[in-house]
């Protein structure tokens, strides 16, 4: 008997949690797998951050819920890094606290979505987005941007998508999987589009915020008339190493943020206690160990950029920001038994013990994504590994 919903039965697998769990699989058995797959730094979270969580455990104050929301002190912080880092004016009470980033998204679509409501999404997109646009009964539209425009789509393509039914449009600032960063002048374009259509809420997801190689975040709610309807998604898995730490919040105009704050007191109610003194050590203290993450970053990015290009059929654009390539790979389509960048990232995982992503979960089947999440000396390896792959295949 079939009891499972039909929601859970149409909801696809995260194209990166399951190359993950393929590859430690791999590794259980001895293999020397370099996994390249997962977007997560390899840097240990900061040690004064870690010493901000012991002592919330030794002052025994924070065993109780915390509010669903947030702890004030913790909300209060981010407001003034939103005034400070990105002129936006969210107060606290515009700021929910959630259990990553993830669940921000998440919270944001249950909240606004009908059945049947339209979302604009910039392809290529992160993987979670199309699933819990469709989780919430929406319906994704996508706008793609091409390799040679660094996979950004422009302004005319954003107008349109646009239909009676669009609800929301949203995108990643700098860009996962692909790296792009929306310069001011983009997001001038995007809101000028967006101004003949005010009921359309702006989702920005700036969880990469700090890993920017351009020298400029600019968030698009800064820009006039635009914070009013946008949401500003972040968090401290990236630019802090804390992707364990389960940490992501929004700022949000207030009748949508007391509406994820409600979605969120039903499914799981506050993030950890401890984890939000953790964050909040991570944003009141020196932000040093961020910066000389983000220049670790730019120096593999260079790295990895001069290996791909000495590899025969692959062809790669230098990123501005993230920590990820998302090369096109299509000219090793149809070569023994390789049909799509899925089936390439299985054959370089099999062959060359290195994981990867196919592009087609975030939109882009002949692109896949690559981490240089790792250290230069493995990135060394796994890129010498996955050329001598592939020249088995020409």
């Amino acid at each position: 008997m079939d009891l499972l919903s039909e929601r859970i039965k149409a909801m696809s697998e995260s194209a990166t949690l399951a190359m993950a769990a393929r590859a430690r699989e791999m590794k259980q058995k001895g293999v020397d797998v370099i996994g390249l797959s997962l977007g997560e730094p390899d840097f240990k979270t900061p040690k004064h951050i870690q010493e901000g969580a012991k002592a919330a455990i030794d002052e025994q104050k924070y065993f109780a819920y915390p509010p669903v929301n947030g702890y004030l002190d913790l909300r209060e912080a981010i407001s003034e890094k939103f005034k400070r880092e990105n002129h936006l004016n969210y107060t606290a009470s515009q700021i929910v606290v959630s259990n990553g980033a993830k669940q921000s998204i998440a919270n944001i679509f249950l909240a606004l979505l009908n059945p049947g409501d339209e979302v604009i999404i910039y392809s290529p997109f992160w993987v979670s987005y199309s699933a819990l646009v469709e989780l919430a009964e929406g319906k994704c539209v996508f706008i793609k941007g091409a390799l040679k425009d660094d996979f950004k789509a422009s302004a005319a393509q954003l107008k349109a998508a646009i239909t009676p039914k669009t609800k929301a449009v949203i995108f990643s600032s700098p860009c996962n999987p692909t790296g792009s960063v929306f310069s001011r002048g983009d997001l001038e374009a995007m809101a000028s589009v967006l101004s003949a259509h005010p009921n359309i809420v702006v989702i920005s997801d700036e969880i990469y915020e700090l890993i920017n190689f351009v020298g400029e975040h600019v968030s698009i709610g800064s820009i006039a008339g635009m914070q009013d309807r946008t949401v500003t998604v972040n968090g401290f898995a990236k630019g802090f190493a804390m992707t364990g730490w389960r940490v992501g919040y929004i700022g949000a105009p207030l009748w949508l943020a007391q509406a994820a704050n409600k979605v969120q007191g039903q499914i799981t109610s506050a993030n950890c206690s401890i984890a939000q003194r953790a964050a909040l050590t991570a944003l009141t203290a020196p932000q040093q160990a961020s910066k000389e993450m983000a220049n670790a970053y730019y120096h593999r990015r260079a790295l990895v950029y001069e290996l791909l290009k000495e590899i025969p059929g692959i062809e790669a654009n230098m990123p501005q920001g993230a920590f990820y390539f998302f090369p096109d790979v299509s000219s090793y389509f149809g070569k023994k038994d390789i049909k799509d960048s899925a089936d390439l990232c299985l054959y370089l995982l099999e062959e060359a013990h290195v994981s990867l992503v196919s592009g087609e979960g975030f939109g882009e089947p002949n692109c896949l994504r690559l981490s240089y999440a790792a250290s230069e000396d493995d990135l060394r390896t796994a890129l010498e590994r996955i050329t001598n792959a592939l020249k088995k295949l020409i």
